[in-house]
């Protein structure tokens, strides 16, 4: 006799208490993450509506300072109250300037780290003879911190570092001028393809050897498998990394800083220019930098997001899991029987029991 649809009534493991639960443990994680990420965001803001201002006081004659609350007036005088400086993209205002330069660095850049962080991660998941140094050694450029691969790429690129003598050129690199950012390009391309060749790596080893035998004997060339095969299983893991390169290369600071300086207009970046304002002391021009900065990144996101599906917080995994023991709901409910829940494990974005 079959149960009662009262009796097999079972709360999903995706919501109600179980959901409760998990959402009370992680609660102090994110408590801290809040505060870690939401405090700057609103002191931004705050120094961004405010302006630091000097003067003479007609009673005393002594020289005051403080804070006064000008609204919008920081953003306003950014775009009102253009200054035109000369980079790669003729006279124009710094900020654009800025713009184009953090943009013409994320594209280039995450462009060849792709193709190279790619070409890396299909290298490393041969299986050949020596195959743990090629992998370690692949993964060194990605260890040091940023500032030390600036200093060491300067000394590269200096006037009679190795870059000129292998050319045979007297080129200078750190000079302000286009060179330069090509030499920040090839720093960064150097340092970080290794990250998107992790990521990448972590997604080919999920893919069962099975099927590119059964492509091999239905005739498939090593293209057609990599454009069938490779390409969209890894798509998942490899769409996160490049939106994590791209948001990281968004906000170059320490390669343009380490290597060619600040106030540098061929290779100053939205990051490098609101340092210079916080410098100078116009903390509110330097919080209105930060904050316009801070939108595009978040609109870069949004795109990535929603337009080529970047799922950065495991929702597939979560659908895959919870459509999958629908099914199993409703093939149990058809044939009259108890259902039994199978345990289920998540592969690139699909589940299987």
């Amino acid at each position: 006799m079959a149960d009662s649809p009262a009796t097999n009534k079972k709360k999903n493991p995706l919501s109600d208490g179980q959901g409760n639960l998990a959402a009370l443990l992680i609660s102090p994680t994110m408590a801290v993450i809040l505060f870690v990420v939401g405090i700057p965001i609103l002191m931004s803001l705050r120094e961004a509506v405010f302006r630091t201002s000097t003067g003479v006081d007609p009673n005393t004659g002594l020289i005051t300072g403080g804070e006064s609350f000008v609204g919008l007036q920081n953003f306003t005088d950014i775009f009102a109250n253009p200054s035109l400086v000369q980079g790669n993209w003729g006279n124009i205002d710094r900020l654009l300037n800025a713009f184009a330069n953090t943009t013409f660095f994320t594209i280039i850049c995450v462009v060849l780290e792709t193709i190279l962080g790619v070409a890396m991660a299909l290298i490393m998941a041969k299986a050949f003879k020596g195959k743990g140094v090629v992998r370690a050694a692949i993964l060194v450029p990605w260890a040091p911190p940023t500032i030390v691969s600036a200093k060491m790429w300067g000394l590269i690129f200096a006037g009679d570092g190795v870059m000129n003598r292998v050319i045979g050129q007297e080129i200078l690199w750190l000079a302000d001028g286009p060179q330069s950012m090509w030499a920040i390009i090839i720093a960064d391309v150097w340092k970080t393809a290794p990250f998107i060749g992790l990521l990448t790596l972590a997604g080919l080893q999920t893919i069962p050897g099975e099927v590119y035998e059964a492509a091999k004997v239905d005739g498939a060339s090593a293209w057609q498998q990599f454009t069938r095969i490779t390409l969209p299983m890894v798509k998942p893991a490899l769409v996160v990394a490049v939106l994590f390169r791209t948001l990281d290369t968004m906000r170059m600071f320490d390669l343009p800083a380490g290597m060619i300086g600040f106030g540098k207009y061929f290779v100053e970046t939205v990051s490098t220019l609101a340092y210079v304002e916080n410098n100078n002391l116009r903390y509110g021009s330097a919080a209105a930098y930060s904050i316009i900065l801070f939108l595009y990144i978040v609109f870069i996101a949004f795109l990535f997001v929603k337009l080529l599906g970047a799922d950065v917080v495991g929702d597939d995994e979560v659908r895959a899991i919870a459509d999958q023991r629908k099914r199993q709901k409703a093939a149990a409910k058809a044939a009259g029987t108890k259902p039994q829940l199978a345990k289920t494990t998540v592969t690139s974005g699909s589940a299987s029991s």
